[in-house]
């Protein structure tokens, strides 16, 4: 018997030891292949295909030197850093393993007064300081040959943009000249200066910083800014941005018509009903006109067959967001949209993975493209949408979601048109109103001699312009959210409507490769089958509503028509048909708010067994599946127990 646990004591100890053995040359092994599993839905921690295209094809050797401090002491702070610095770390090893032999990846540790102290101050990195590390170094800097550029610090709020901010800096490198972007706008993109007056009135006379967008195309391109009144675009601008063109002139048009013909790469940002442009607060009091202001460009727009009505905006059920309204409660705001990815073409280069877009009183984008130009629908509207006027839809989105009227059509609100285009000035250049003659000089004057037409009539050789409905959606009060925190002042995006916007300027003016790194932003997943439940009910909500108010109008109108039928001295006494009517208009009341009462019960019964199912699912679905795994071993184990 004692023999016999002797041997057992042994069988398990050697088990014990063997099992041990295995699982440390696994891990070796493991350890030895620089892999890892990404099991997040859209690859966020995988490089991008865009990223391995680069590395692969870089000819020239790439050096990365990577600062971090390490500390004597932890801090919370500190630590935090050091665990995220793991995770460049570990970012920069994929690099290494799809680079080769041309990258080249140092570690650095700068202590103070230490040589990698002297090598980070020269790489241009700043250091951050905490309680408990004076100087905390963090940082990357890529060089290629004399050429140096670099990330100064490696915020954690920037995650999910890392290896986009890594791969953008080794293309820099690669590809030394900046293309030309041109910026055609009478928006304060470019920042604001104070003013002195207003604060010393004790108003608000600060000035504002340059918009996000500008300072990403910084990053990447040389910015130059372009006249609302410029005849002409310069032959250097690659690509030009036309950004909320309100009033421009024929003359400006023209511009833009030459640009295209002759090559150049347009997007343009017009606006039904700008929130972004509101009349500035007089420093004596008074105000301007009430409302957004908006834009568009009409004779261009015409010759390429799309019509864009201002004042008109959207208003869409599904993509409806929620505002902070009256006493800071959220209210629904039909014409403010919230795309997801069902409204977004995911088959565009610069849209794929993009699935979070907010278009701010949008317009819509419809007709049929002109002869030898093809639309691609970017951006569009669910079908519970409709058109709503701007200015009753920024007053009150309760009274805007009364007056939708749903029309079951997905209206564009960006579109990409390619093709040869062909001129909106057959004529040539307009002439200048301002320099035309007075109707009472015409008589005196001579008859000029008609100028030659140079300008061109077609494109060459196909090209392409965007169109957006909304130039709000660039706005930093839209795209960004601003938050102190132990690292200083940190934006962070709200949205992904920068990265489609610069997205789209890479694909038509920079490298390419590089859409496919920036969308690795962090993606939005609502719960898509609950908001067209709610869209489908809502509507049928709300044509009840219409219903019941077009009743109440008609009796109103029925019983003023019998109170102007009645004598003078009886006009306080109801007759017998005005109470009949009153009965009526109340049990039609009844009739409609019971039916309005039962959609919202159907409504919230729907929506709450949807989230119920969905959380029971989430809840039990790995224990559920263990507990099969593990009856499933059981009775494998069972059977081969009753085989011996």
């Amino acid at each position: 018997m004692k023999k016999k646990q002797v041997e057992t004591l042994l069988y398990s100890t050697a088990g014990v030891v063997i099992m041990l053995a295995i699982l440390v040359a696994f891990n070796v092994l493991v350890g030895a292949v620089p892999k890892r599993l990404d099991f997040t839905q859209e690859k966020a921690y995988t490089l991008s295909d865009g990223t391995k295209d680069i590395l692969r094809k870089m000819d020239t050797p790439v050096k990365i030197r990577f600062y971090c401090t390490q500390p004597d002491s932890s801090t919370p702070a500190t630590l935090y850093l050091k665990n995220y610095a793991k995770k460049v770390e570990d970012l920069l090893a994929e690099y290494k393993q799809v680079a080769g032999k041309n990258l080249t990846i140092e570690k650095l540790d700068p202590q103070p007064d230490s040589d990698a102290e002297d090598s980070a101050r020269l790489d241009g990195l700043e250091p951050q300081a905490f309680p408990g590390a004076e100087r905390f170094y963090l940082g990357i800097s890529v060089g290629l040959a004399d050429s140096r550029t670099g990330l100064p610090f490696l915020a954690p709020d920037r995650e999910r943009q890392l290896e986009y901010d890594i791969t953008r800096a080794i293309s820099q490198l690669l590809n030394p000249i900046k293309p030309i972007v041109g910026i055609m706008t009478p928006l304060p993109v470019w920042g604001a200066p104070g003013n002195p007056m207003m604060m010393q009135m004790g108003q608000s006379g600060e000035g504002s910083p340059p918009w996000t967008l500008i300072n990403e195309l910084k990053a990447d391109y040389d910015i130059k800014r372009v006249g609302m009144d410029v005849d002409k675009i310069d032959d250097e601008v690659k690509l030009l941005l036309v950004i909320h063109p309100k009033e421009i002139s024929e003359k400006a048009q023209f511009a833009l018509d030459q640009f295209i013909l002759r090559g150049g790469k347009l997007i343009a940002f017009v606006d039904a009903f700008s929130l972004t442009d509101k009349p500035q607060q007089n420093p004596m009091g008074g105000m301007g006109a009430m409302g957004g202001t908006s834009s568009s460009l009409p004779t261009l727009f015409k010759t390429w067959g799309l019509q864009f009505e201002t004042g008109k905006v959207i208003g869409d059920l599904s993509y409806k967001m929620q505002l902070r309204g009256r006493n800071g409660q959220p209210q629904d705001a039909p014409a403010f949209l919230g795309l997801t990815a069902e409204a977004v073409n995911q088959d565009s280069i610069a849209l794929a993975q993009v699935d979070n877009v907010w278009l701010p009183f949008v317009g819509a984008l419809t007709g049929t493209p002109a002869a030898g130009l093809k639309e691609t629908v970017l951006l569009h509207s669910s079908k519970q949408a409709g058109l709503l006027d701007g200015m009753l839809a920024s007053m009150s989105g309760e009274s805007a979601q009364k007056e939708l009227k749903v029309t079951g059509v997905e209206y564009p609100l960006a579109v990409m048109l390619t093709g040869k285009f062909k001129t909106a000035f057959p004529n040539g250049q307009p002439e200048d109103k301002k320099d035309a003659p007075a109707d009472a000089d015409k008589k005196d004057a001579k008859p000029e001699e008609k100028k030659a037409d140079n300008s061109l009539k077609e494109c060459k050789s196909e090209n392409a312009v965007v169109i957006f409905g909304d130039a709000d959606l660039l706005a930093n009060p839209f795209t960004i959210r601003e938050m102190q925190t132990p690292f200083g002042n940190m934006a962070t995006p709200m949205n992904q409507n920068l990265t489609l916007a610069l997205n789209l300027v890479e694909q038509m003016a920079g490298d390419s490769r590089l859409t496919s790194v920036r969308s690795r932003a962090a993606m939005s997943r609502p719960f898509t089958r609950v908001r067209q439940m709610e869209a489908v009910a809502e509507a049928k909500f709300q044509s009840k509503i219409k219903e019941l108010e077009e009743e109440r109008a008609k009796a109103q109108q029925r019983l003023n028509e019998l109170q102007q039928n009645k004598d003078k001295e009886q006009r306080f006494i109801l007759s017998k048909e005005q109470k009949a009517e009153i009965d009526n208009l109340r049990q039609q009341e009844g009739r409609t708010a019971k039916d309005l009462k039962q959609v919202k019960k159907d409504l919230r019964r729907e929506v709450v067994s949807l989230e119920t199912r969905l959380k029971w699912l989430n809840i039990l679905a790995v224990p559920l599946a263990v507990t099969f795994t593990g009856i499933v071993i059981a009775l494998i184990k069972r059977k081969r127990t009753s085989a011996k």
